[in-house]
């Protein structure tokens, strides 16, 4: 293959790792702190690159100017109502779920082609691997119907197989009393509504079928919350894995080429979550739809793609 080759650019820790866990369970502190570690090891510097946790407006993030826009141009859904009211009439918790997903599933697309850019591995807080434990949680609860599980299971599959999973996910199990006990001293009014029910499913989800699943082709660690405080000895844990398992290790400079060129098209990316399939909690009109389309284009920096907006202050647009 002619052209620059992606295997040149690796190193020992040119690859993906995630944090998961429940919520307010430490994830972000342990990702950054690894990604911080890693970035210099053993004096050579390998710049890891920490992408704290997808939410509703990730798109609105890496978009545009990087304002945050209205909800009816983020999935037309809200974490505080689902907090307040998981079984709000309205499709709510759905949308939220399907919605998130889309964000990981970007997020996670950004991160491979940061890695096969720049041969720099990268640390995540969750991704679209792991993102069905909050489905399942919901369902169990009542929350979403049951057409909601199978929409979601059939842009997943579409999507999901088109990308590699993680080399690494880190665990960290805290126990649900823990956890609501963290989120009355440091959570949001509305995520002290959470329920511990809700909450207990989320964890059972990740024991019982997350991690058993994802160990067939990544490396797994699981930690309490007292064990992810020692930064130094998780480093020491990572660095004696072999990292001998999964489709990583089938891949070369022709297939990573295919990769770093779907990743770089977000549209192809996500299109398969866009399936023509009907389900009340997320399908719109036609008209409702063209109405918020030209809404979206007429933001700054919205029009065309990045760089082609002089709203925005974009240069030497003609000569692109």
């Amino acid at each position: 293959m002619l052209g620059e080759r992606t295997t040149k650019r690796f190193n020992e820790f040119s690859k993906v790792f995630t944090v998961d866990g429940n919520l307010r369970s430490g994830k972000g502190k342990l990702a950054q702190q690894i990604a911080e570690k890693l970035s210099t090891y053993l004096y050579i510097i390998l710049n890891m690159r920490y992408f704290p946790e997808a939410d509703v407006h990730y798109l609105d993030r890496v978009t545009g100017d990087g304002s945050i826009l209205d909800s009816k141009f983020s999935g037309n859904c809200s974490l505080d109502t689902f907090y307040n009211d998981p079984k709000h009439p309205n499709g709510n918790s759905y949308r939220l779920q399907a919605w998130l997903y889309g964000c990981r599933l970007l997020q996670y697309g950004d991160a491979l082609e940061h890695l096969l850019a720049t041969g720099q591995g990268v640390v995540l807080e969750r991704s679209p691997y792991s993102d069905f434990v909050f489905l399942d949680a919901m369902f169990k609860q009542g929350y979403i119907h049951k057409r909601c599980v199978e929409h979601y299971e059939k842009i997943k599959h579409l999507s999901i197989c088109e990308v590699l999973p993680p080399h690494l996910v880190i665990y960290i199990d805290v126990p649900v009393p823990e956890v609501m006990k963290r989120i009355e001293e440091k959570g949001k009014p509305s995520e002290k509504k959470v329920s511990p029910a809700y909450l207990q499913s989320i964890e059972d989800c990740y024991k019982k079928s997350f991690l058993p699943e994802i160990s067939e082709t990544s490396e797994v660690l699981q930690y309490t919350a007292s064990e992810a405080e020692e930064v130094d000895k998780v480093i020491e844990d990572i660095e004696s894995l072999k990292f001998n398992k999964g489709p990583w290790l089938e891949q070369d400079d022709v297939t990573f080429h295919h990769l770093r060129k779907l990743v770089q098209n977000k549209l192809a990316l996500v299109r398969p979550t866009s399936v023509p399939i009907y389900i009340p909690e997320i399908t719109i009109g036609g008209h409702e739809l063209d109405k918020t389309y030209y809404q979206y284009r007429a933001l700054p920096g919205r029009k065309y793609d990045d760089g082609f907006n002089a709203d925005v202050g974009d240069k030497w647009i003609w000569l692109k």
